[in-house]
């Protein structure tokens, strides 16, 4: 789950983590009184999930309520890359003597956590270290140990920041470790983090990701889900509980982990084919839930043909094709189906469904040949 700016910086609060005095708020009015208690002058930023809120004319500095109103008028609303501003954050301006930028997140190749700070804030993190990736000094964590207070300030000290901000940075960077750790984050980035002309170090931006798989221990999560970005499709699938992503293809995906199903839509690339969506069901694929699945690829028009792709393990396969038979008593198929069952009793499931083949309902051995049948029906390889 993507944090929104304003999100990420309570979230940060809730770790200790200095950030600037604000207030979101999607209506004009309520924003000027914002400012008013805050005092002047503020910064009027637009709330989305998309880089590039500035050139969009999505970030602006207010210096009385006139200005404030004005800005706030301009921005609700605006389309900054296809996403509607419906949420301002209003915060104190800041005053920076420099900027800097920090970061968490796994590096899955090491099997370790990863650090990054730099002296060149401010700007993409990928630009730094392209043009100068000395400018990025790192340090990998093991989960076990943790970062200590003395690792982390020579983290510091090795990144060149201004011999003042070595107290503050390395206070912050405790407390950003602490938050990835402990609240389930898959990044935690601060970009800028400044060092203001009076000494202090602070947030003055917050991007977290949060892993959504563990919400279960975060019930305070779920506010977050509501300000997820998701199309009409995505939308129907997370109501019903499943874990969809929409594509641009024409090859409807139905797969039983989320293993399985990035394997399934690589395999329908392989073979020419476009897939329209993953769609992961889980570990359970009765009739309820291939109901649900059949029923958000179905509204999907880009969708010609249908490629569920089940291994059973603890699902038997015969438990499988009977969901998969009842689901399509309840759901109108507008699209052809072809099917792949393997795993545990899968030679009792496919003896289910053979009596119900036919030129709508197809089923084939293998995995390509099923993702090979899947293409040719939705119109063959693209070119």
């Amino acid at each position: 789950m993507d944090l929104l700016e304003y999100q990420g910086k309570q979230f940060f609060a809730s770790y200790g983590i200095p950030v600037s005095d604000g207030q979101a708020t999607g209506d004009v009015d309520e924003a000027v009184a914002i400012a008013d208690r805050i005092g002047y002058p503020v910064v009027v930023k637009a709330q989305v999930h998309t880089g590039g809120r500035g050139k969009a004319g999505g970030v602006k500095l207010a210096n009385d309520a006139a200005e404030c109103r004005e800005h706030a008028s301009n921005i609700l609303g605006l389309d900054i890359k296809g996403h509607v501003v419906e949420t301002i954050w209003i915060e104190k301006a800041s005053d920076i003597a420099e900027e800097y930028y920090a970061s968490f997140t796994l590096d899955r190749s090491a099997k370790l956590h990863l650090g990054m700070l730099s002296a060149e804030g401010g700007v993409e993190i990928e630009t730094v270290a392209e043009e100068n990736p000395d400018a990025i000094a790192k340090i990998h964590i093991d989960p076990v140990d943790g970062l200590t207070e003395a690792a982390c300030r020579d983290w510091v000290l090795a990144a060149n920041l201004d011999p003042e901000a070595t107290d503050g940075a390395v206070d912050i960077l405790m407390k950003l470790y602490t938050a990835y750790t402990d609240g389930d984050a898959d990044l935690v980035e601060i970009n800028p983090l400044i060092l203001k002309p009076t000494g202090e170090v602070h947030a003055l931006d917050a991007k977290v990701s949060l892993d959504g798989s563990a919400i279960y221990e975060h019930p305070d999560y779920e506010q977050y889900e509501a300000t997820q970005p998701r199309d009409e499709r995505e939308e129907a699938a997370h109501d019903k509980g499943l874990q969809y992503v929409g594509l641009e293809g024409s090859v409807g995906v139905i797969a039983n982990g989320a293993g399985l199903a990035m394997s399934t839509v690589d395999v329908v690339n392989q073979v020419g084919g476009k897939p329209a969506n993953f769609l992961d069901i889980g570990g359970g694929a009765n009739a309820d839930v291939m109901a649900g699945a059949l029923e958000v690829i179905n509204n999907d028009p880009a969708v010609k043909a249908i490629f569920i792709n089940i291994f059973g393990g603890i699902t038997r396969g015969e438990e499988v094709a009977n969901g998969i038979l009842e689901a399509m008593q309840r759901v109108t198929i507008d699209s052809p189906i072809v099917i792949r069952l393997d795993g545990t009793n899968a030679d009792e499931g496919r003896e289910i469904l053979r009596p119900n083949l036919n030129d709508r309902l197809m089923m084939e051995e293998t995995m390509l040949d099923a993702a090979r049948k899947a293409v040719e029906l939705a119109g063959g390889p693209t070119s």
